[in-house]
């Protein structure tokens, strides 16, 4: 059985709902998803599932916060592959800084796939984005699959 792990942080429950809805897309299509909430119980190891989703608000003017730094350490090596998923506000910072935390891993797991960025919540337009997003996800981790067999 295909396994992703789905790890992520959540102030205000906007990543968290993200990471719902990506769960729920990737359990239509047959995987088994585990949910991670950075900061709550000891951390899994990533290595231990087929891929792993990292979602992170950004914090302070593009920053990605603590909790999520503290979280890469603890894995302690760069496991693949890593999809990136971030919630922001382009009212802080503007565009030059909205969902910067998820730019920012995405180029640190050298991600296959560009992040993901919402605005706030995922409500309206955005739910379609969430599922599009995650389809590219999939697929992706569908080739590299047949290019490892």
């Amino acid at each position: 059985m295909v396994s992703f792990l789905i790890a992520y942080a959540s102030w205000s429950g906007n990543t968290e709902e993200v990471a719902e809805m990506v769960r729920d897309e990737l359990n239509r299509t047959g995987i088994e998803t585990t949910m991670y909430r950075i900061g709550f119980g000891s951390v899994p190891d990533p290595g231990q599932y087929d891929a792993m989703l990292l979602g992170s608000f950004t914090w302070d003017k593009g920053a990605t916060p603590e909790e999520v730094k503290d979280f890469v350490a603890a894995i302690g090596y760069k496991p693949e592959p890593v999809y990136v998923f971030g919630t922001g506000d382009t009212q802080f910072g503007g565009d030059d800084l909205f969902c910067h935390a998820a730019v920012k891993l995405t180029r640190f797991y050298a991600s296959g796939c560009p992040p993901l960025k919402i605005e706030q919540s995922p409500r309206g337009i955005q739910e379609m984005k969430v599922i599009e997003w995650t389809k590219g996800v999939y697929q992706h981790w569908l080739h590299l699959h047949e290019l490892k067999c």
